[in-house]
């Protein structure tokens, strides 16, 4: 008899997965069914960073989005490598299907090329998880994993459970069976964006991955409350809220905003495109490390300011302007 992932199904659930479908093809519709090409990096890139940043890389969006174009950059060696590698699992996405077992391995292997002796394979020891010096989870034997991964993964193949619902359920399972030495929590997050760009294109390019990181202790109490209650329902549940709200409306974006950001849109026309110097002229700043970080990054994360030329951010002829409410996320 197929393996079937234990998940309590909570009315909480049921409503989290109709208002995301609603909000999903308000989303969708904004964008024609199809995301700019400007739109779909920027997203990239804040998924990369953001699912990083959970694991303590310290580069940030400008320093991800140089390193996408191939650009060299200062940094820790072995965060720069991390970002490079995720990139290219990324860039793999299409390539794969999520039931297919030497799929998984591959992006295992992509993810952890050169920072693991064993990237693509699985774990040959066992593995606990600690918070300090307390044990909090102690994942299942080595000797299991191949077996509960194809299970798994044949589960994703079978199933007819909401695609939304099942990429939760296959996050938490990736992260309880803990297949590989290192690299569980990425491989999880990039697994379930796998599930969901199949169910809808789109979503490939959703970064849930910033709200996850913005809640990241709820995160972890979630994966917690899992474990305790033998059943990924807790967890789902958290999943659910965080694409609910990583898929908010133009509104709540704006309502987010902080006010530098408020300020420098205040301060440019509809069909302006200007400069990162007559930007902060007009903004009466001098000092520009503090005015792009400050003012510009968040504008261009938040989608309300874009780059004439994205594809060379650091270009010297670079100008910046605001987007139409048609095209912002």
């Amino acid at each position: 008899m197929p393996h079937v992932p234990p998940v309590e199904l909570t009315q909480r659930q049921v409503d989290l997965i109709s208002k995301i479908s609603e909000r999903l093809g308000a989303w969708s519709e904004r964008h024609g069914g199809n995301l700019s090409p400007q739109l779909r990096r920027e997203n990239r890139i804040r998924t990369i960073q953001a699912s990083l940043a959970i694991e303590a890389n310290t580069l940030s969006f400008e320093q991800v989005s140089d390193l996408m174009d191939g650009k060299p950059v200062a940094g820790p060696p072995r965060e720069i490598t991390e970002v490079k590698n995720a990139i290219r699992a990324y860039e793999n996405l299409e390539n794969w299907h999520p039931w297919r077992v030497e799929d998984f391995l591959e992006a295992h292997r992509l993810l952890m090329d050169t920072l693991r002796e064993d990237a693509g394979s699985f774990r040959a020891g066992g593995v606990g998880i600690y918070q300090g010096e307390r044990l909090v989870h102690m994942v299942p034997l080595a000797d299991r994993v191949p077996h509960q991964v194809a299970d798994l993964l044949g589960w994703l193949r079978d199933t007819d459970t909401n695609p939304l619902l099942a990429g939760a359920i296959a996050h938490y399972e990736i992260e309880f069976i803990h297949p590989f030495s290192d690299g569980n929590g990425r491989i999880g997050r990039l697994w379930q964006t796998l599930v969901l760009s199949k169910w809808k294109p789109e979503l490939a390019w959703l970064p849930i991955e910033t709200v996850v990181h913005h809640r990241q202790n709820d995160y972890y109490a979630a994966l917690a409350a899992s474990d305790k209650a033998a059943e990924a329902g807790p967890f789902a549940e958290f999943i659910l809220e965080a694409l609910w709200e990583r898929l908010g409306s133009t509104d709540q974006v704006a309502d987010q905003v902080t006010d530098q950001v408020k300020a420098l849109l205040a301060l440019m026309g509809e069909g302006d495109s200007l400069s990162m110097k007559e930007l902060m002229k007009r903004a009466g700043l001098r000092h520009r490390p503090t005015f792009r970080a400050n003012y510009l990054t968040p504008a261009i994360e938040t989608g309300l300011i874009e780059m004439t030329d994205p594809e060379s951010p650091r270009s010297p002829r670079q100008k910046y302007r605001r987007k139409r409410d048609s095209e912002r996320p």
